[in-house]
């Protein structure tokens, strides 16, 4: 991978954090926020079901705020 392809991914987890209201939540405390994300990942080797579950939640998350945006741009044209 790129340098900036790099970059630019790693930005983008850092935006999926950001979204997921866990800065907000550990009051932006990084030693929380690995120890979460540790957490997860022995979740996700423990729990086969996990990363599916996940994954399901995350795309209806996108999908709806899709969704919210087309509505607010269709609105915004009216």
């Amino acid at each position: 991978m790129q340098r900036r392809e790099r970059t630019r991914h790693l930005i983008e987890l850092g935006g999926l954090v950001q979204k997921a209201g866990l800065v907000e939540l550990t009051d932006d405390d990084r030693a929380t926020l690995y120890g979460a994300m540790l957490d997860l990942a022995a979740r996700a080797r423990d729990d086969g079901n996990a990363l599916a579950l996940w994954r399901r939640r995350g795309k209806r998350a996108f999908d709806a705020e899709a969704e919210g945006q087309d509505n607010a741009e269709g609105n915004a044209h009216d």
